[in-house]
């Protein structure tokens, strides 16, 4: 396996032993500073318990049911929201995207309404996804396809209209058709802007889902987090922001290893 090497501050090389060797140390810090103030008794302990009471809850929701579910169906519930509500994003915003870069009339009707729109912060939409759907799992899909939808056609819009002209005037040149120059073009053109756009919507949605799982739902750590604020047990509700978190960056980081797989591949890292 190939070294890799990581820039520091002032653009200075780190290798891959001291990079891991200063992650480390900010989470040593990190943890450090919060067991400090914990014990420090500026706040009450059920208002900021230390690591170790944090640690002890998760183990035991693992196997200890909490407002209805052990840990992991909250988990799974959370994830599977969150799968649904992104790939409905993908499906229609990557598309729309390119063809809006391809067509200017498609794009002419479509941008002035979607730059209205997309201003509106998805914590905005609960209330009206709380209205349209209730209790169904219409309204979390909503929220959390709001918050991706939007990184997803502009990455999509902006990569067809980066591909060079020059390649759509050679393929006109031999006959393709406007179909084959979307499949054989535009598509892989824009490939590697649409791969980021994926990345950036992915964190979007997963940050939405908190706001999704307000809406009423039996299951999430959205849930679990409300359920434990409403029995004032803080260290339930930062177990469920560990969770959120921790899947954030796994979802961050297979999906920053696809975004480098297609920058290789087209010859752009």
């Amino acid at each position: 396996m190939a070294n890799r090497n990581f820039l520091g501050p002032s653009g200075t090389i780190l290798g891959l032993g001291e990079f891991w060797l200063l992650t480390i140390a900010g989470f040593a810090l990190f943890f450090g500073a919060w067991t400090l103030v914990a014990w420090s008794g500026l706040l009450p302990a059920n208002l900021l318990p230390t690591p170790r009471v944090v640690w002890e809850t998760l183990v035991r929701l693992w196997t200890q049911p909490f407002a209805g579910h052990v840990y992991a169906d909250h988990l799974t519930a959370s994830i599977g929201r969150f799968l649904m509500g992104w790939a409905i994003a993908v499906a229609i915003g990557v598309p729309l995207g390119l063809l809006m870069g391809w067509y200017r009339i498609l794009d002419e009707i479509i941008t002035p309404l979607f730059d209205s729109i997309r201003f509106v912060a998805p914590l905005a939409w609960v209330p009206l996804a709380a209205l349209w759907f209730g209790t169904g799992i219409g309204g979390p899909l909503l929220i959390i396809f709001v918050g991706s939808f939007a990184p997803c056609l502009i990455s999509s819009y902006r990569g067809a209209r980066l591909v060079e002209p020059r390649l759509v005037e050679a393929a006109q040149t031999m006959g393709a058709s406007g179909r084959q120059i979307i499949q054989h073009v535009l598509v892989p053109g824009a490939m590697p802007s649409i791969i980021s756009g994926l990345r950036v919507s992915a964190g979007l949605g997963w940050q939405s889902l908190v706001g999704s799982e307000l809406i009423v739902v039996g299951a999430g750590l959205g849930y679990l987090m409300v359920q434990g604020q409403g029995n004032l047990a803080t260290n339930i509700v930062i177990a469920g922001m560990i969770g959120i978190g921790v899947v954030g960056f796994a979802i961050d980081v297979a999906l920053r290893g696809v975004e480098t797989w297609f920058k290789r591949r087209w010859g752009q890292a």
